[in-house]
């Protein structure tokens, strides 16, 4: 496995290639401490196996003391396991220290912040760490040429309107740029809240709208299989390749370069829009052709239009965004 160091933006987009997240195996003492009992088990874990290859595991709270999770013989989605290795679903609760795991022939212990994994039969299989894993694109500087929409650091909200901030100074969802664009670059970071009770479209939905048209999906996925509207989603149109989510209350970016629909003198589409899209580092969509706007999306046609962070209720908010025109 190798961990990438930070890419400027515009190299990753330029090669079309994704960087790893940055993943910080930090010693127990550096993690940071869990406001709650199911924050303590939430979370990514990773090590090495028996079997000269990694382990990564995904662990996920939905309420009441249950959790699920999921087991990748390869490492975690973008930090070794692309798809390309069996991924294994588990489930249980946790007794006082311990959160215990079963499904199939796997058994995972956790006594935080280590996981052991074992077969049934009681053979043991890997030593696991939490992680916690960084975007490689979080805070890119903005390029020559780009708009900045919102920095945390000097919050003004002039280049929207129906903005508003947070008690801590970030951007709340339902906010529009106030210019209107048609081919861009847009770098944008999100976190979604923790809601283990809820379920699919409840679980911290918000959406990144292109010109108010094309939805990409912000949802908290974590722990999910990659899934037609999950977190990635050209909102029902295509799920992404890999799921890329991090756990609520972690940021996350996404990096995307869209080119706008085509149109005719007389107003007849000739080539649909176009997107890739890079969920915290890892390619997702890659120049993909949106067959016509998304879900709530307004009507296609030749002017430009604005971009939306959809407010779907949920408390999902943005720390920075940047757009660069083409």
């Amino acid at each position: 496995m190798s961990i990438h160091r930070l890419l400027p933006l515009a190299a990753v987009i330029l090669l079309f290639t994704g960087a790893a997240p940055q993943l910080m195996a930090a010693p127990p003492a550096d993690l940071p401490r869990p406001a709650t009992d199911a924050a303590k088990w939430q979370g990514e874990y990773q090590g090495p196996s028996n079997y000269q290859m990694l382990i990564g595991l995904q662990v996920k709270a939905v309420g009441e003391g249950r959790f699920q999770a999921r087991l990748f013989e390869g490492g975690l989605p973008g930090n070794g396991w692309c798809g390309d290795r069996p991924v294994h679903e588990l489930a249980g609760t946790a007794d006082g220290r311990l959160l215990t795991l079963r499904g199939g022939e796997w058994v995972v212990a956790i006594r935080y912040p280590y996981a052991t994994v074992y077969h049934r039969g009681g053979s043991y299989i890997a030593g696991l760490t939490k992680v916690v894993r960084s975007s490689p694109t979080f805070g890119a500087a903005p390029p020559p040429g780009a708009i900045v929409l919102f920095d945390p650091k000097s919050p003004s909200l002039g280049e929207l309107q129906d903005a508003r901030l947070t008690a801590d100074s970030l951007l709340a969802r339902g906010a529009q740029t106030r210019r209107t664009f048609r081919d861009f670059r847009l770098h944008v970071e999100f976190r979604t809240p923790a809601m283990p009770t809820a379920r699919g479209q409840q679980r911290g939905n918000s959406g990144i709208y292109l010109q108010r048209r094309y939805e990409v999906q912000i949802l908290d996925s974590f722990g999910d299989a990659p899934a037609f509207n999950g977190a990635g989603s050209i909102y029902r149109t295509r799920p992404p390749n890999i799921n890329m989510s991090f756990p609520p209350g972690q940021w996350q970016t996404y990096d995307i370069e869209f080119f706008a629909a085509r149109f005719d003198a007389c107003g007849t589409k000739v080539a649909p829009a176009v997107v890739s899209v890079w969920h915290n580092g890892v390619l997702i969509h890659y120049r993909f052709p949106l067959p016509n706007k998304t879900g709530a999306g307004q009507p296609e046609g030749p002017e430009a239009g604005p971009v939306l962070f959809q407010d779907h209720r949920d408390n999902v908010v943005y720390r920075y965004a940047w757009i660069v025109p083409l």
